[in-house]
Order: C-alpha cells, then sequence, then structure tokens
C-alpha cells in the first residue's frame, strides 16, 4: 500500500479539502470522491435555487423563498445564495419587461396573461410613483405585472434592472434574517 507524506485524513468544509497526517491511496480516492460528490451536490442546490427564482419572477406561479430558507437550514453560504437568489429573480423579471416591452400589441388575445384592466391599473399606478416603484416588484401581488408595465412604459433596462435587483435582493436578505431567527430559536 502506497502511503501520502503528511496526509492521513481529509477534511471537508463545503468547499476545501484539508490534508492531515498519513493517507492510504484507497482512502485518499475516496475522500476525493466524496468530495466531488459533495460538490454536485452544491451546484445542483444553486442550480435549483437560480432557476426556481428565476420561474418566481416569470409569470408562473412558483416560490424560490422556501428552497433558500431550507438551503440557509442547511448551513450554506448564505452570501452565495442570495446573489444566486437575487440574480435569477432579476433575470426573470427581466423577461417580463421584454414581453412588456415587445408584446403589449397583443393584449386583446384571450391567451394573454394580463387582463386590459391589469394593464390600465398598473399603468396609472406606474405613472403616479415612476419607476421607483420598481423597488416593490418583489411583492408577491402585482410584481409580475409591475416589471411587464415597466418594459410597456419603456423604462431604459438599466435603471429597471438596477431598481428591481436591488427590491428583489433586499427581500431574500430578509428571507435570511428569518432563517436566523428559525436556527436561533
Amino acid at each position: 500500500m502506497k502511503y501520502y507524506k503528511g496526509v492521513s485524513s481529509v477534511a471537508l468544509d463545503g468547499y476545501h479539502m484539508y490534508h492531515i497526517g498519513t493517507f492510504t491511496h484507497q482512502k485518499l480516492l475516496r475522500s476525493a470522491f466524496a468530495y466531488i460528490t459533495l460538490s454536485k451536490k452544491i451546484m445542483y442546490s444553486y442550480l435549483l435555487l437560480f432557476f426556481s427564482s428565476f420561474l418566481a419572477a416569470t409569470i408562473l406561479p412558483f416560490y424560490s423563498e422556501v428552497i433558500l430558507f431550507t438551503l440557509l437550514r442547511q448551513g450554506d453560504s448564505a452570501i452565495y445564495l442570495v446573489a444566486t437568489a437575487s440574480l435569477g429573480n432579476t433575470l426573470g423579471a427581466a423577461v417580463n419587461w421584454y414581453l412588456g416591452r415587445f408584446l403589449l400589441h397583443y393584449q386583446d388575445r384571450r391567451w394573454f396573461y394580463f387582463k386590459e384592466h391589469q394593464v390600465a391599473a398598473m399603468q396609472h399606478w406606474f405613472q403616479k410613483y415612476g419607476k421607483w416603484s420598481l423597488l416593490f416588484a418583489w411583492l408577491p401581488l402585482g410584481g409580475d405585472a409591475l416589471t411587464f408595465i415597466a418594459g410597456v412604459m419603456k423604462v431604459r433596462f438599466w435603471e429597471f434592472f438596477m431598481l428591481v435587483g436591488i427590491g428583489k435582493t433586499l427581500r431574500y436578505i430578509a428571507v435570511f434574517y428569518l432563517a436566523q431567527i428559525s436556527l436561533s430559536a
């Protein structure tokens, strides 16, 4: 059996592998396999969070907060999780902006998601409060319509992206704090 000098065990902290003491070749391979398996699990968790956040921001009924809350309770990195959820959710809202920008002329069709009175009400609200109302695009009721209306009203994309991103990030930070409170209780 081949021994590796200075290596006896492997400690995994989720992202790094540390070697201490002496180790056999078989144990080293098993530890490396465990690290790769753990890395895949983490990658799948982040992908699941990203796509659930993305879908939650579109007109599809989906919730990402539950997945974020679960991953936070498992001890994954809060900064990376909040950033992943925020980016996915903001990019999903950008889809609504794009739809509002280019698909409004289909609003008389039966398959069109928003009703004419909803579009009119959101346009009125948007005209009253302006682009700063995009900070509230995270709201479960009206948030999707608000991002759609921002496209209809031809809000510049970079302004849209920044304001929506700030609002959605603050929401996920609130979920993080709720997870922390539930862990300490």
